[in-house]
């Protein structure tokens, strides 16, 4: 640790204080020693004393003083006292031991001292790193978000393709059990028709009509019709109608009707009637003989 100036000042105080007991225990010594010098060799006086007045211990001392030198013996010298050991004194308790400073403080009183611009830096420097990892993060939930709304949409998509191949596939059989209904309701037709035309045939041979003249004035008419009539879808091939034609003499349509049996819908039904109305004039020449002012026919759904 480096030394004060209030180091020094005390040490010197202490030095002091030292120094002067120092020297007042030495005058107290040497007027000690002044006070306790004996008197004088002149100054010593004499009382004579009678032996028998003595007590006998000073009696016995004078005695034994009296005797020989060689005969008396020395007293022993008493052994000296040892000494006490030194006893070291216990060092005071120490609160704080302080940390040896390794940083050399020349070096560090050389460095310049920072400026606030230049403490701000790092912590700008801080503050962008932070603000870079937050837009990662940001970056990263927004990517996992559009990742989970993408895998939502093809789910979705699934879904909806799933009810549209089950609508496709309902459709396609509602449309096969129309299409077994028409061809019931065409096979019946059918039948009903040439039940009809060999009734009409029966009667035709009894009144003496020429039975294969009416067949090709049938035959004429379904031709001259087909080939102003567009089927449409719903009316499938084959299937049959019969109408009810009112005409003059030369084939001028006066009205024309649908007459039961008709297995078309109401479509196919509007479309032969205006069929017949486009053909007229009907075929007339060659077939005044079975020609009929009302007519009955029974007319089939075929290709042109």
């Amino acid at each position: 640790m480096r030394e004060t100036p209030a180091d020094t000042a005390q040490a010197l105080v202490l030095a002091l204080v030292f120094h002067l007991a120092l020297f007042a225990v030495l005058f107290l010594g040497l007027w000690w020693t002044r006070s306790a010098t004996p008197p004088a060799a002149g100054a010593i006086s004499a009382e004579l004393v009678d032996a028998s007045q003595l007590s006998s211990a000073m009696r016995r001392a004078l005695r034994q003083e009296s005797l020989p030198v060689e005969d008396v013996e020395p007293e022993p010298e008493p052994l000296p006292e040892p000494l006490p050991e030194p006893v070291e004194p216990q060092p005071k308790p120490q609160d704080f031991i302080p940390v040896p400073d390794e940083v050399n403080q020349e070096a560090v009183v050389e460095q310049p001292t920072p400026t606030p611009a230049e403490e701000k830096k790092p912590q700008e420097a801080r503050q962008k790193q932070e603000q870079v990892d937050l837009t990662e993060q940001e970056r990263q939930q927004a990517v996992q978000r559009n990742q989970r709304l993408v895998e939502q949409d093809i789910q979705r998509q699934k879904q909806l393709e799933d009810i549209r191949r089950r609508r496709a596939a309902a459709a396609h059989e509602a449309a096969l059990a129309e299409q077994r209904l028409a061809q019931l309701a065409s096979a019946r037709s059918r039948n009903a028709a040439e039940a009809a035309a060999q009734t009409d045939a029966v009667a035709t041979g009894a009144n003496g009509v020429d039975d294969g003249l009416k067949a090709r004035y049938a035959a004429a008419l379904q031709a001259a019709i087909l080939a102003k009539w567009t089927r449409p879808d719903t009316v499938p091939l084959g299937a049959t109608c019969r109408l009810s034609i009112r005409q003059l003499p030369g084939g001028q349509v006066m009205g024309v009707e649908v007459a039961s049996p008709c297995s078309y819908d109401e479509q196919g039904r509007r479309s032969i009637e205006a069929a017949v109305l486009k053909a007229q004039p009907l075929p007339y020449a060659g077939f005044e003989a079975v020609f009929s002012r009302n007519l009955t026919l029974n007319f089939r759904a075929e290709e042109r």
